[in-house]
């Protein structure tokens, strides 16, 4: 593998699927004793965090049980 003109590397397709590192995923390059460590970002959002409030519903959770009983 070879650093191009840029400083940009390829991760081979084979790695990135088993360690999920798809479009758009942050990683941190940590140095260590022997090379370098490359990791997710440890503040990767998780799936839930990027629907939560997709639907605008009010916040209020009684106020929304009490409409889906009717009441």
């Amino acid at each position: 593998m070879k650093i191009s003109e840029r400083g940009q590397i390829t991760v081979p397709k084979v790695l990135r699927n088993q360690f999920g590192l798809h479009k758009n995923v942050e990683v941190e390059l940590i140095p260590i004793k022997n090379g370098i460590l490359i990791q997710k970002h440890s503040r990767a959002r998780h799936p839930i965090d990027l629907v939560m409030g997709i639907l605008n519903r009010p916040s209020d959770t009684d106020s929304y049980i009490e409409e889906v009983r009717g009441r």
